[in-house]
């Protein structure tokens, strides 16, 4: 099912700025149960996108009413928002004619193979670099081509991500999730002042981490700093938590404090919290 600008459809006006331009924000939501997971996060993280695009501010309340019409009934799906600028002026600098286009879609389950949550994931190492831009840093723009050409690198079916670098050589995020890494016992993930998008379970993920006593912290990480790691997960909202075993030759085990933010999470989305 999907709504545009609250209506069933399937179609956008040709002349849409997010078409032309990639000039809008989108979130990709967790349905658990009828109810989208994480929606204070997400809404958060597209509000402040908006207003670091100067793009107008959907109405939350009319966005949350669309999603819980989507998502009802539904006992897992994906529920995915994208909001551009509309047809608003052809060329790079927009009409003075504010608007907004809302789609709100929801889409099947990803079926995520089993062992990717009990034996952990393999990794490989993209060669395609993020660009840095801290004016688009941490948002979810529409932008997205350098995610789709890290992801063409590879067509092995047991490698289930890739990480990927900025232009100064420290690793920033998958193509489709964040990392984090845990050494000493403390949880560690890439700062994303420059590139990188600062996901909803990443956030979830740090406060969760401080409120089981476990050190937190955002720091530059090199390859070697990864590779060199207690243990290494990705996360998104999505996917939840993924351990990883593998990169190239190097292995890794899933050790405590993956498992002890797995539980905690598998018990909040049992609740319906995340």
């Amino acid at each position: 099912m999907i709504l545009v600008n609250g209506v069933q459809g399937d179609r956008i006006a040709v002349q849409d700025r997010g078409l032309h331009y990639g000039d809008g924000l989108f979130e990709t939501i967790a349905v658990i149960d009828g109810i989208p997971c994480l929606w204070r996060r997400h809404m958060q993280r597209l509000m402040q996108g908006c207003r670091r695009l100067a793009l107008p501010e959907p109405d939350p309340g009319l966005l949350k009413e669309e999603a819980q019409r989507v998502s009802a009934g539904h006992e897992r799906a994906v529920l995915k928002i994208i909001v551009t600028r509309g047809g608003n002026g052809r060329g790079y600098r927009a009409g003075k004619k504010a608007g907004v286009t809302r789609i709100v879609a929801r889409y099947d389950w990803p079926e995520y193979p089993a062992e990717f949550l009990l034996r952990g994931i393999r990794l490989r190492v993209c060669n395609t670099r993020l660009g840095n831009n801290p004016a688009l840093a941490g948002i979810k723009h529409l932008n997205r081509l350098e995610q789709v050409l890290a992801r063409s690198e590879w067509h092995d079916p047991r490698i289930a991500e890739g990480l990927m670098l900025d232009q100064n050589d420290y690793v920033i995020e998958g193509t489709q999730s964040n990392l984090f890494v845990v050494k000493q016992g403390c949880l560690l993930t890439p700062e994303l002042s420059r590139c990188g998008i600062k996901g909803v379970m990443r956030e979830w993920i740090q406060e969760q981490g401080m409120a089981l006593g476990i050190e937190c912290s955002e720091t530059d990480l090199t390859l070697q700093d990864v590779m060199e790691a207690d243990e290494l997960f990705m996360c998104n909202s999505l996917m939840g938590i993924w351990p990883v075993r593998s990169i190239g030759e190097a292995d890794f085990a899933i050790g405590p404090v993956t498992r002890r933010l797995l539980t905690v999470l598998g018990n909040s989305r049992g609740a319906g919290h995340a």
